[in-house]
């Protein structure tokens, strides 16, 4: 399902908007640098879903551009028959983050779906945004066009949250195969969090709107199916035509009042505010696949765009920075066979051939996963929650307070060195950084881990229960 967040700069303490969320898919999970490509004329991209989806489609290729965008994202392994790697999104060089987040359409558009849908999926969508969009308005017409040449192919209905530095727009596509798709802008004194995604009222007696956008086809088919009556002078109210009829679901309406009542506060919305919506165990946890908060930053250098990383759900982890520029992403935060799809039928060696040889290269499953780290944290700290949460809550708080003070001057640094004509140095100043911080949380992770599992074993015993613990949560 996923989560996002969007605060408009107005509300915020540092003038800076910002888009986080996070992932709800089970299967594994990696942080990636995809770098700027160049592709040849007549270059193609594969896109869809298989027979095997749960809604079945039919793989299609689509034309490349001539060149793409470096973007920094997570990748997993699995989600309702989708082809692998997906995304849910992430950031590019050119300061357009996105995030995926379902959103369900109306029993009677998910049963006309064609079983032999085709065009772009949910996490194609993302992924094509991060390499082609150069603003978040951008991002919704490429979204529009690509529905409407080449169709889309969905699991019953989804959304995108598209941002950059002066605005966002929440795009909602439909279920059918009806090219049928809604966008609203958000500004500067926004806060929009979906889960699921939703627009409201449109205002389609307006046309030109200058805050929402919509397919050609939007009211008449709605007005053709019975669904609405421009007669009868109602609003025409998306979520309530297209969509499931609950407007804002209750996580959505608490987490959004939440970060209001910051917002009116002398100091705004801080970063620790963020960290924490993504945090709290009334919305985060073992679903929560990772965590992510990007600051959406103007006029800056693109090795100097980055985002914050937890590579599970940020209760058991803590927010990292990890830069636009950075070389690569340590080995441990690589894609490793610990919940990936398919894995367990695959092996690290060449006697049974190609066929069944696993997708991780063997030098990358040698070193630790940190999501499995995460992962064994998470576990021992809900089995007694109350008494180790806290704990962690308060260690995982602190370092991201001492590496938001040091962001500054790991910018500045940074920056001198890109002042200086020395690019190179500038990446490998950020890639130390970077890497110095991952592997210094995970081996944090490994310690809390060894340590609440000695306690748990000491005060408790080992739990055996098939029932798992989990925070209440208001989803």
């Amino acid at each position: 399902m996923s989560y996002g967040l969007y605060i408009g700069k107005n509300l915020t303490a540092d003038g800076i908007a910002y888009l986080a969320g996070y992932g709800d898919e089970p299967s594994s999970h990696w942080l990636e640098i995809v770098p700027r490509q160049r592709h040849a004329a007549g270059a193609t991209i594969t896109v869809g879903v298989t027979p095997q989806a749960d809604m079945p489609g039919v793989l299609s290729e689509i034309p490349q551009v001539a060149e793409t965008a470096r973007n920094v994202r997570v990748s997993y392994s699995y989600y309702l028959g989708a082809p692998a790697p997906l995304t849910n999104g992430g950031l590019n060089e050119y300061g357009v983050a996105v995030r995926d987040i379902w959103s369900t359409s109306r029993d009677e558009l998910i049963a006309m779906t064609p079983t032999g849908q085709t065009g772009p999926n949910y996490s194609d969508l993302a992924r094509i945004v991060l390499e082609r969009a150069r603003s978040a308005r951008e991002g919704v017409d490429l979204i529009g066009a690509l529905i409407a040449r080449h169709g889309y192919a969905d699991y019953g209905g989804n959304s995108h949250i598209i941002a950059d530095a002066d605005e966002a727009w929440v795009i909602v596509e439909c279920s059918g195969g009806k090219g049928l798709w809604a966008a609203e802008r958000l500004g500067a004194d926004s806060i929009r969090a979906s889960r699921p995604g939703y627009i409201g009222v449109i205002p389609v007696e307006t046309p030109g709107h200058p805050d929402f956008l919509y397919s050609p086809n939007l009211v008449s088919f709605a007005v053709a199916q019975g669904w609405f009556d421009p007669a009868a002078q109602r609003p025409f109210d998306f979520n309530k035509i297209y969509g499931d009829g609950k407007g804002r679901w209750d996580g959505v309406a608490w987490i959004e009042a939440e970060m209001a009542e910051r917002a009116l506060t002398p100091a705004k919305i801080g970063l620790a505010d963020i960290f924490w919506a993504m945090r709290t165990e009334k919305l985060t946890g073992d679903t929560a696949g990772y965590g992510q908060v990007v600051p959406l930053l103007g006029d800056v250098a693109p090795a100097l765009r980055m985002l914050w990383h937890t590579q599970i759900g940020a209760i058991a982890a803590p927010f990292v920075p990890v830069f636009m520029g950075i070389e690569n992403v340590p080995e441990e935060y690589r894609q490793h066979r610990y919940l990936t799809v398919g894995e367990s039928a695959r092996f690290l060696d060449l006697r049974h051939g190609q066929a069944v040889l696993s997708v991780v290269p063997q030098g990358i499953e040698s070193t630790r996963s940190a999501t499995a780290v995460f992962k064994r944290l998470l576990y021992l700290v809900v089995q007694h929650d109350a008494l180790f949460r806290p704990e962690v809550t308060a260690l995982w708080e602190a370092i991201e307070r001492r590496l938001a003070a040091d962001y500054p001057g790991i910018v500045e640094t940074a920056q001198t060195l890109l002042d200086a004509g020395k690019p190179a140095r500038a990446e490998a100043f950020l890639t130390y950084v970077c890497r110095t911080e991952l592997l210094a949380v995970l081996e944090l992770g490994e310690t809390l881990g060894r340590s609440i599992e000695a306690r748990t074993r000491a005060l408790f015993g080992i739990s055996t229960d098939a029932t798992p613990k989990s925070a209440e949560q208001i989803w």
